[in-house]
């Protein structure tokens, strides 16, 4: 066996981005949408929705993101004790959030020019989204009984890019794929509520900003609202999360794209040609003598370099590269051999 010392110019490190469809079973627009009765039923049920892309039933159903609706006044689901008002699962998934994305209790989010004390959210499984949401990809239709619209985020037009605890912060806007829809705003806001929310491609999230939604259809909403009450007293009639759910379901179109960025170690192995000429191989040199088997491989061997292995100082083996077919090596040839390492 032979070893070769390499230098620092041996050694090149790239950075490739890698963009690829969000949705199990490499789907790129998700079109059909189910959610588990039994979840739904249970306590977590309260608090969020976990949406598949089949029936919860099947053996193909996987979560795709879940959805939840936050409202600093407990409003939207029942309080957990009658004596307390505005504690209730909103007002905690509020709170939540507010750890999450601004990093402050006391601050409300703020949707372009539209400060709102609640909002829906729409969080794609960490399975899904892998290291980020591709910018510039998402279409998310929206319906109800008197119109709809197609929200996508201001990436491509953004003048700059603001950031806060969750990581980059994009606004959601009117249009289709980074395409913004300029009807009823230049910047693809409502005319009236601001914009439709917030994207947060960092943490796969997604927050809807309902004073948008509950607009008229001639300012750029929809006209949603939920059937419920304005107090964590009583129930709604219809809860946020199967309003939301109702929604995005009658609108059939939820399209994004994930994002990693894969780092690729480059390592340069260059056999001079002096070097690598001989073998330990029992092919090659005895076992027993030590000697070159084959006299004519004294002054003119013959190998073939099929391995490269990659030795830290303690000679432990760190990782082998097999080459596509063996390289003849002698006195008369040089080879640069290029090892990739991704991770």
């Amino acid at each position: 066996m032979s070893f070769k010392r390499l230098e620092a110019d041996d050694f090149v490190v790239s950075s490739d981005s890698i963009s690829s469809t969000l949705w199990s079973g490499d789907i790129p627009t998700l079109s059909t949408f189910f959610t588990s009765s039994t979840q739904e039923a249970g306590s977590s049920g309260d608090y969020y929705l976990n949406i598949f892309q089949t029936a919860s039933n099947e053996t193909s159903a996987a979560v795709q993101f879940a959805i939840a609706y936050g409202n600093s006044k407990g409003s939207g689901s029942l309080a957990y004790n009658v004596n307390v008002l505005d504690r209730s699962p909103s007002s905690t998934i509020y709170g939540q959030y507010q750890n999450l994305v601004l990093g402050d209790e006391n601050t409300d989010f703020a949707f372009g020019t539209i400060t709102a004390s609640e909002f829906y959210a729409i969080s794609i499984d960490r399975a899904r989204y892998k290291e980020k949401l591709f910018l510039g990809s998402l279409s998310l239709k929206l319906s109800s009984s008197t119109g709809e619209v197609t929200l996508t985020d201001n990436s491509k037009v953004a003048s700059s890019v603001q950031f806060n605890e969750a990581g980059r912060v994009f606004q959601l806007v009117s249009g289709s794929a980074g395409t913004v829809d300029t009807t009823f705003n230049s910047n693809g806001y409502t005319a009236n509520s601001g914009s439709y929310g917030w994207v947060l491609p960092d943490v796969g999230v997604i927050l809807l900003n309902p004073l948008a939604l509950a607009d008229f259809a001639a300012s750029g909403g929809i006209d949603f609202t939920y059937s419920g009450s304005a107090s964590s007293a009583a129930a709604p009639n219809v809860s946020p999360n199967t309003s939301l759910f109702t929604s995005i379901e009658l609108g059939e179109e939820f399209k994004s794209n994930s994002e990693e960025t894969i780092t690729s170690d480059y390592v340069f192995v260059r056999p001079r040609s002096s070097e690598f000429n001989y073998s330990e191989n029992p092919s090659f040199i005895s076992g027993s003598t030590g000697e070159v088997v084959h006299n004519s491989f004294i002054n003119n061997p013959q190998v073939y370099i099929t391995t490269v292995g990659l030795y830290n100082d303690s000679n432990e083996l760190l990782a082998v590269a097999k080459l596509s077919r063996p390289l003849l090596k002698d006195f008369t040839k040089e080879a640069l051999v290029r090892v990739k390492l991704d991770f």
